[in-house]
């Protein structure tokens, strides 16, 4: 894939599947300098676990091609790069970007996170006023991703997080983050981005929503004791009844609810935040759900399948063309139940990106969990594919 535009910002995206992770790397690094008119301002690499045991040498070898380079990224379950995805095999994902007007910075975290917005702008260097925006990188075993999305979201409200947690491992410290100069083995890795430089962000949570949004007359924490005055499964049972054959189906084996994320009276696909279902109450009166609900936000219940998931990322990318300039590069950080696991076949997001939005130089990978905004907020998904498609800012 050819590198982004040349009007200052660019980016190029290179992936391998050799199975030396020395060769893998340096190859990678020679491809993206010949495809850059300079040397570039950060390096994201994505790397799968078949390179784990050279995965803390790979920010060494990429730097034997651009001296000093901030380096990026972590271990992931499935790498995406140069517009295609490899998942179960061996493969290394560079994405390199040249950012002039833009201040970089690459910051560790542990759970010992800034006590408030006052202590995250003293800790990060960055004052809201800066505009800025973040990538965040969080190891799943040693890192609350969700305290620190709700800290930062306090601390700089006009900011877009994006994200996914590291993938691949099944145990703590199985995992590699790479922070700049620094590989860890936990914690998080969190970019801060600010001058000439904008991130779009994309969330396709894929799925569909079915009858119509419902109040939530009574709960507790996460149980809904009460909709529309109702009991929640008599409220179930009235929506199972008026699907076609084919959402019933659905219905029974995937059902979630969408949760409202900002006061209005009209909805549409997305303005709900998808949350897991946990169970209902034999007596149908209780409904337990993956997230937080109030008394009187509205929630609407959604289905998830191929077919809504493909249906609900070209909606969202259309949209994006539509009213965004188009971007110099982007990342994906989708979640491992999609690919090949919902699509039955590899490359199904990174293709229909490349087919509606363009060839903008794309790298990723698979998540543990998807970071992103929904209704001016930013929240960890599942089964989500988060894009963050960036910009220079001077060209609003």
């Amino acid at each position: 894939m050819a590198a982004g535009p040349t009007w200052g910002m660019q980016w190029a995206s290179v992936l391998s599947n050799e199975a030396s992770t020395e060769l893998a790397t340096t190859g990678a690094a020679k491809s993206l300098a010949a495809r850059l008119d300079g040397a570039p301002d950060l390096v994201f690499a994505f790397v799968s676990p078949h390179h784990r045991d050279d995965a803390p040498e790979i920010p060494r070898w990429i730097r034997e091609t651009f001296a000093g380079v901030p380096v990026v990224g972590c271990t992931g379950g499935g790498i995406i790069g140069e517009g295609r995805e490899i998942e179960d095999e061996a493969a290394l994902s560079l994405v390199a970007a040249r950012l002039p007007g833009v201040d970089v910075g690459v910051h560790e975290l542990d759970d010992d996170l800034p006590s408030d917005a006052e202590a995250w702008h003293d800790t990060l260097g960055v004052m809201p006023d800066d505009a800025p925006c973040f990538v965040l990188v969080p190891d799943p075993f040693s890192f609350e991703p969700d305290a620190c999305i709700a800290s930062l979201d306090a601390a700089y409200p006009e900011a877009v997080v994006v994200g996914g947690l590291a993938s691949g491992g099944r145990s703590p410290g199985s995992h590699v983050l790479y922070a700049g100069q620094s590989v860890l083995r936990g914690g998080a890795v969190l970019i801060s981005l600010r001058g000439d430089v904008v991130i779009d962000p994309v969330i396709a949570q894929g799925c569909k929503p079915i009858g119509q949004p419902m109040l939530v007359s009574s709960s507790d924490r996460n149980i809904i004791l009460g909709l529309d005055q109702k009991r929640p499964g008599d409220l179930l049972r009235e929506v199972f009844a008026e699907l076609s054959e084919d959402d019933r189906r659905l219905f029974r084996t995937s059902l979630f609810v969408g949760i409202e994320m900002r006061d209005q009276r009209e909805y549409e696909a997305g303005d709900f935040l998808i949350r897991n279902i946990v169970g209902l109450s034999p007596e149908g009166d209780a409904l337990a759900v993956g997230g937080r609900v109030e008394r009187w936000q509205a929630v609407q219940l959604h289905l998830r399948d191929r077919a809504t998931s493909a249906a609900d990322l070209r909606r969202r990318l259309e949209r994006q063309v539509e009213s965004h300039p188009r971007p110099a590069g982007a990342l994906l950080f989708s979640c491992l139940g999609r690919g090949e696991h919902l699509y039955g076949t590899a490359g199904h997001d990174s293709r229909l990106f490349t087919e509606v939005v363009g060839d903008a130089p794309l790298g990723g990978f698979f998540c543990n969990g998807e970071i992103g905004p929904v209704g001016g907020r930013t929240f960890s998904h599942g089964y989500t594919s988060a894009f963050a498609l960036f910009r220079p800012r001077s060209r609003e």
